[in-house]
């Protein structure tokens, strides 16, 4: 999905793959995860999902809440859009 900002000075559009690279650069900004194909962006409910491999031994709650917390912070610090985040430990590496 694309977000579409209007302000006074004109419209800003950042396309559905620019968001998803911006939430899979920050979770892989974690380190011990990489993100797997299953990654979306819904503009319009403020949601993130991602799948992601973690590195054996890690506490895996903890290395998710800081790919929330990652991610999270990018989108609002890059789009100006609060999101929740979705993590779903797919496997281990």
């Amino acid at each position: 999905m694309t977000l579409v900002v209007t302000t006074e000075a004109g419209t800003v559009t950042v396309p559905g793959h620019v968001l998803v690279a911006i939430a899979v650069r920050a979770a892989e900004s974690v380190e011990g995860i990489r993100v797997r194909r299953r990654r979306t962006v819904d503009v319009e409910r403020r949601h993130v999902r991602l799948t992601v491999s973690a590195r054996r031994g890690e506490p895996l709650v903890e290395l998710a809440e800081r790919v929330q917390e990652a991610v999270a912070g990018a989108l609002r610090a890059m789009c100006g859009i609060d999101t929740k985040v979705d993590v779903a430990v797919g496997a281990l590496e």
